[in-house]
C-alpha cells in the first residue's frame, strides 16, 4: 500500500475535515502518499486529484464541512462511469481509497470495491447516525447540539407568548436527532419515521400538559415523519386544538454546518486513523466504527441494509419526564 486516497460523499458533516487531517497525516506516517479527490465519486471520475502534504491538512480540524467538497454522482451508477473512476485510480497508480460519508457513500463504494476488486475502507460521515456498525456517526453528535441550541431558544418565545411550536429536524428515514435532542430538549412530544403518529395521541399529550398548566409546549418532528412532516403536524393539530397560538420552525440545513464538538473532532480522527492501518493491514469493502468504546469493521453491504433500531424506550421515557 504505496498510494492512498481520500473522498468525502453525500451530505456533508461536521468532523469530516478531522477524518480527512486524520487518514492524510496517518498515511504519510506510515511512508504513504497520500491523493484528495474533490467532489467525491464525481472528483474520482473527471480526474480531479489532489496530493496531500501534512502541512496540506494544518488548521482544519476545527472546520465544519469538508475542504474535499462533496457532491451528488449520477453518473457513478453507471458501469462506465465507474470504469473511468477506476481508470482514474490506475493512472494515478493508487493502490486503496478511504471513503467518508453514508448509506449513498458506502453503496457505490461496496459495488466499485467488488466490480474492480479494489481496496476501500469507509469512515461513517452522516449527521443522522443511521449506519450500522457503529454507536455513532461523524456530525451527529455536532447536529444534536445544534439542534438543542435552536430549540432552548425556541423555548424561550414559545413560553413568553403561550405558545405551541412544531420543530422539524433532518430525519428522512431514521430518527436519531429528532429523539435525543428531543430529550435534552425537554420536548412535549418526539414524531419520528421509525413510529405511526397518531394526532389524537398527541392531542392528549398536549391536553394533559394544559391540565397541569403548561403554557407552552414543543413538538420535535422529523422530516421523515408519517404524519408529514411539520407543516402538515401543525395543520392537524390546530384544527383540534386551539389552547395554544401554533408555530413551525424548519431547521433544515443549519444543522449540517458549525463547528464539531470534540467528541466528532475524537470520533472522525479515530476512524481516519484506524481506516488507513486497515487499508495497510490488507482490509477492504468494510466500514470503520466504533461499538462500547472498541474499534470494529462491518461490511459495506451491512452496515447499509441492516438498519440501526430506534430505543422506543426513549421515546417512552421522553414521554414521562414531559
Amino acid at each position: 500500500m504505496k498510494r492512498i486516497g481520500v473522498l468525502t460523499s453525500g451530505g456533508d458533516a461536521p468532523g469530516m475535515n478531522a477524518c480527512i487531517r486524520a487518514v492524510v497525516r496517518t498515511g504519510i506516517h506510515y511512508g504513504c502518499d497520500v491523493i484528495g479527490v474533490k467532489r467525491g465519486y464525481k472528483g474520482l471520475i473527471e480526474d480531479e486529484f489532489l496530493p496531500f502534504e501534512s502541512h496540506s491538512v494544518s488548521n482544519i480540524l476545527q472546520r465544519g464541512g469538508t475542504i474535499l467538497k462533496t457532491a451528488r454522482c449520477k453518473e457513478f451508477f453507471e458501469k462506465a462511469g465507474r470504469k473511468k473512476a477506476y481508470d482514474n485510480l490506475m493512472n494515478h497508480q493508487m493502490d486503496g481509497l478511504v471513503v467518508i460519508g453514508g448509506n449513498g457513500t458506502f453503496t457505490g463504494a461496496e459495488i466499485f470495491s467488488k466490480e474492480f476488486d479494489f481496496p476501500i475502507m469507509g469512515t461513517p460521515g452522516t449527521i443522522d447516525n443511521d449506519l450500522f456498525g457503529t454507536d455513532m456517526t461523524i456530525g451527529y453528535d455536532t447536529a444534536l447540539n445544534t439542534v438543542v441550541d435552536a430549540v432552548d431558544k425556541i423555548r424561550d418565545t414559545a413560553e413568553s407568548h403561550n405558545r405551541l411550536f412544531f420543530i422539524e429536524v433532518m430525519g428522512r428515514d431514521a430518527g436519531f436527532i429528532a429523539l435525543r435532542s428531543g430529550i435534552a430538549g425537554g420536548a412535549e412530544d418526539i414524531l419520528v419515521p421509525e413510529t405511526v403518529t397518531s394526532i389524537d395521541e398527541l392531542i392528549e399529550i398536549l391536553e394533559k400538559g394544559f391540565r397541569q398548566n403548561k403554557t407552552s409546549a414543543v413538538i420535535i418532528v422529523a422530516e421523515g415523519d408519517d404524519a408529514g412532516g411539520a407543516f402538515e403536524v401543525a395543520k392537524k393539530v390546530k384544527e383540534k386544538y386551539h389552547h395554544y397560538e401554533t408555530r413551525v420552525t424548519v431547521l433544515g440545513h443549519i444543522q449540517r454546518g458549525g463547528k464539531p464538538s470534540s467528541y466528532d473532532r475524537i470520533l472522525a480522527s479515530t476512524l481516519g486513523y484506524e481506516a488507513v492501518k486497515a487499508l495497510i493491514a490488507g482490509r477492504k469493502g468494510e466500514m470503520v466504527g466504533i461499538i462500547n468504546k472498541k474499534v470494529v469493521y462491518t461490511p459495506f453491504e451491512k452496515a447499509i441494509k441492516h438498519n440501526k433500531e430506534i430505543n422506543r424506550e426513549l421515546l417512552e421515557m421522553a414521554r414521562i419526564l414531559a
